[in-house]
């Protein structure tokens, strides 16, 4: 009985818990694929980058370089350098992370259910390394609702 309260309490949690409705739970994209083993990982990154990138870490809220960064140009994955957000797709969400209202068109960005500190959530990804991001959010105030936020740490810039 514990067991089907539990489940249900999942699916009320994520129902309710302002998810994004144009979930897309799947790693299959027509990405060339980068799969380096951790021991890779770990020379490629400093050691901030492989906690966030690679253990699903975050930066401290309102703390990130790009968090209040507002030069034009486009956002990368720092693990692989796959193109991810413009800076026109930034805006100020108070939230202590940069926040993105769309990502660029191409499936560079993958979703997946987390449920990790009893949360459910929708975490992004980079479709090229699988490195963790952040996580995306239904509560933006642009025309598309969303909020993909992201930790500096996973995100290099290149200045236009």
């Amino acid at each position: 009985m514990q067991k089907i309260v539990f489940i249900i309490s999942i699916f009320m949690a994520s129902a309710c818990n302002g998810q994004p409705a144009n979930k897309k739970e799947t790693m299959e994209t027509p990405i060339k694929k980068i799969n380096h083993t951790e021991e890779e990982w770990r020379k490629l990154l400093t050691p901030e980058q492989y906690h966030v990138l690679r253990e699903k870490g975050t930066d401290r809220p309102f703390t990130g370089k790009y968090y209040l960064a507002h030069d034009k140009g486009v956002y990368k994955c720092a693990a692989c350098g796959l193109e991810l957000f413009t800076s026109d797709m930034k805006f100020d969400s108070s939230c202590g992370w940069p926040s993105f209202d769309k990502e660029l068109a191409g499936g560079n960005i993958v979703q997946q259910k987390d449920y990790s500190f009893g949360m459910a959530r929708i975490e992004i990804l980079c479709a090229r390394c699988g490195s963790h991001l952040g996580h995306l959010f239904d509560d933006g105030p642009t025309p598309t609702g969303l909020r993909y936020c992201v930790n500096s740490t996973s995100i290099d810039f290149t200045k236009k």
